[in-house]
């Protein structure tokens, strides 16, 4: 039961710790995944990989989660439930503890039993993941070819190195995550409020010739 080297290192990479490279430097908190390296990296790093294919990694109430639009490149994510957060629809990478009883109808995980909304059958990429390979042995069929993935261009490095304020894509919210998102864009979600980001920032190494993902302003 063959996985390609960039999902395993999604599943066994751990994110948002201080990155050994940059130990003392600020902002050194690792929230992307270099495909090509299949390591985790802080933003210091990006020049150093800019040339590889680059997946930011969110958090969400302490879990791992990756943009669809960005994981729909690589691997086929259909069936597993989507949540939305400032505006853009994230799965979670990762099984999640089932914490209180689900009332109502709806789906359960094929891999973890968690509960969850039609049309979905699985709580994360893991669980889908798993599925496949329990069933067909072979995830060749849902995975897609991807030369070029690089971060969105309001993925930005600190610039002044005496700013206090922790580079995080953690969404600074207390409750636990409520209904997923659907298909249909219209139905009403939580606006969830990003932590502030302050002082002056620029991008660094990201090529105009890459393919650029759009990343919404919140």
């Amino acid at each position: 039961m063959w996985k390609p080297a960039w999902l395993e290192a999604l599943n066994t990479q751990k994110f948002f710790v201080a990155c050994s490279f940059h130990e003392h430097a600020k902002k050194n908190e690792k929230n992307i995944c270099c495909l090509d390296c299949c390591t985790s990296i802080c933003p210091h790093c990006v020049a150093a990989h800019r040339v590889h294919r680059l997946l930011q990694v969110r958090r969400y109430v302490y879990h791992d989660v990756i943009r669809l639009e960005d994981l729909e490149k690589l691997i086929d994510c259909s069936s597993v439930q989507s949540y939305t957060i400032n505006s853009s629809k994230v799965v979670f990478l990762k099984k999640r503890p089932q914490n209180r009883q689900f009332k109502g109808s709806g789906n359960i995980c094929t891999s973890c039993d968690r509960s969850l909304q039609e049309p979905y059958f699985h709580c994360s990429l893991d669980c889908k993941v798993e599925y496949i390979l329990r069933q067909k042995k072979d995830l060749s069929a849902y995975l897609r070819p991807c030369k070029i993935l690089q971060l969105g261009p309001d993925f930005f490095i600190p610039h002044d190195a005496d700013d206090d304020t922790t580079h995080s894509t953690l969404i600074d919210v207390d409750e636990p995550m409520g209904s997923s998102d659907s298909e249909n864009l219209s139905a009403p979600c939580t606006n969830f409020v990003r932590k502030k980001r302050s002082g002056p920032y620029i991008v660094h190494g990201l090529q105009t010739e890459c393919l650029m993902m759009t990343w919404p302003q919140t």
